[in-house]
């Protein structure tokens, strides 16, 4: 189990490493935290930094560097931090992951291996890739300095009460319930069509789920993270389930009212607090957007298309 003061550590240790990013408040009552202006444009590299400093700390960084099972993100955070730090990494990603995100994996120096067609597959060529190399394994969200690091984006909320997050493997969200406590209600919002901790809070433990949504190439986890899962029962953790055509409008209209493009995994979370506020009364509410390695190109195509047609 990942408490506070380990996510308190993990932010001593990777200050001057990653970015404190803003939240602004869009609306009364209503923050966005912009988590995509990170280093690598995600949340990542925060627990990416912590895994590979502590391990640096500890003696136990290999020659080898670091090896990392990805649907984009995880990958890009590693690579990053490998690149500043001065060791090797080689990365992992599904075939299906954008090209966008492949290109800037190997723009960063890193090896990349292309596997599989969903983040399970790549995971399970990675940890062979381990086997072979000994290098350092750096999980996408289930390692306790993984979720330690990603809970310190907790630290840098506003006064809220509740906050949204989008949720896959877990690492953030169990992160920042665990760096949250009982200061604010976290709510977890996932894909229908990527249920993995809606699926283990019903059936008691983390379960494998069917992966089909719009968000899968950061949201695509087949099962949540055995530490989130923990840290979501011990802090009253709620799912929230958001259907593909919610998670696209949602991140239309973070366009279009406020300029902000998102990848459709971070919209997630914006779909989820249209939902939330629509049933009732959740006080001060923090959104956190996630992640922006997404092609604009598209985004700006579709709200033309949505504008001439008076949506």
């Amino acid at each position: 189990m990942v408490d506070r003061g380990e996510v308190e550590a993990a932010a001593r240790r990777i200050d001057g490493y990653v970015r404190r990013t803003p939240s602004i408040e869009v609306a009364p009552g209503l923050w966005v935290k912009l988590e995509l202006l990170q280093h690598s444009g995600s949340f990542k590299p925060r627990g990416a930094f912590n895994r590979i400093l502590a391990a640096r700390e500890s003696g136990e960084l290999p020659a080898a560097g670091v090896v990392a099972a990805s649907g984009g993100n995880a990958g890009l955070a590693v690579a990053f931090a490998a690149a500043r730090l001065g060791i090797p990494a080689e990365v992992f990603v599904p075939r299906v992951a954008p090209a966008v995100k492949v290109r800037r994996l190997r723009e960063l120096g890193a090896v990349v291996h292309q596997h599989g067609r969903e983040y399970a597959e790549a995971y399970a060529a990675s940890t062979i890739r381990v086997a072979e190399t000994g290098a350092l394994f750096v999980h996408a969200y289930d390692q306790p300095e993984i979720v330690a690091g990603q809970g310190t984006l907790a630290l840098e909320l506003p006064d809220v009460d509740t906050v949204l997050v989008a949720t896959g493997g877990g690492g953030l969200v169990g992160g920042i319930a665990a760096a949250a406590g009982d200061r604010m209600r976290v709510v977890a919002v996932e894909p229908a069509g990527a249920p993995t901790l809606h699926a283990a809070l019903a059936a008691g433990r983390p379960v494998d789920v069917a992966v089909d949504s719009v968000a899968a190439d950061s949201l695509g986890a087949r099962r949540v993270g055995t530490i989130a899962f923990e840290s979501a029962v011990r802090h009253g953790v709620r799912s929230m389930l958001v259907d593909d055509d919610a998670i696209v409008r949602a991140r239309r209209r973070l366009w279009a009212e406020h300029r902000i493009v998102v990848e459709l995994g971070a919209a997630a979370a914006f779909a989820g607090m249209e939902q939330l506020r629509a049933g009732g009364e959740w006080g001060r509410i923090a959104v956190v957007l996630c992640g922006a390695n997404t092609d604009p190109a598209d985004l700006t195509t579709e709200t033309v298309q949505d504008l001439s047609q008076g949506v």
